[in-house]
C-alpha cells in the first residue's frame, strides 16, 4: 500500500503530475484516429491519435471535465505513446487506477471514460489505417 493510499485525501505525486500536466491538452491537426465520449458524470473527452500501422506515435485530448479525468487521460497517454497497437488495447481502467495510486474510488469512472475513449480512437485508427483488427 502506498503512502497516498494510507492517508485518506492525500494525493500521490504521480496523480498530481498527471492532473497538472497540460502538454497534451490540445486538438491534433489531421489525426489518424479520433474519438469523443461523454461519461456518466457528464465529463467529455475528445481524443486524437497519430499512429502508424504498428505504433502510436502521439496522443492528445480535449476535456470538458474534472481534474480526475485529466489525470486519467494523461495516464492513458503515458501508457500508449511510443508503444505498439496491442499494448494500447491492453490498457484497462484498472491499469490507470493502479498507476495513479490515489484516484478516489468515487472517480474510478474517470479511468473507465479515458480508457473507453482510447478504445474508440483505436477503432477509428484501424478504420483509417486498415492496419489491424481487434
Amino acid at each position: 500500500m502506498t503512502q497516498a493510499e494510507q492517508t485518506p485525501g492525500k494525493l500521490s505525486p504521480r496523480f498530481v503530475e498527471m492532473a497538472t500536466d497540460r502538454s497534451r491538452m490540445t486538438p491534433m491537426n489531421r489525426p489518424d484516429g479520433h474519438s469523443k465520449k461523454t461519461g456518466e458524470c457528464g465529463d467529455t473527452i475528445e481524443m486524437f491519435i497519430r499512429g502508424t500501422q504498428e505504433n502510436i506515435m502521439a496522443l492528445s485530448f480535449v476535456i470538458e471535465g474534472c481534474v480526475n479525468t485529466v489525470a486519467c487521460s494523461n495516464a492513458v497517454a503515458k501508457f500508449v505513446e511510443g508503444k505498439d497497437i496491442q499494448a494500447a488495447w491492453d490498457v484497462t481502467p484498472e491499469t490507470i487506477i493502479e498507476y495513479l495510486e490515489s484516484l478516489d474510488p468515487g472517480h474510478h469512472h474517470c479511468a473507465e471514460l479515458a480508457v473507453g475513449t482510447l478504445y474508440l480512437a483505436l477503432v477509428d485508427l484501424a478504420s483509417t489505417k486498415s492496419c489491424y483488427s481487434r
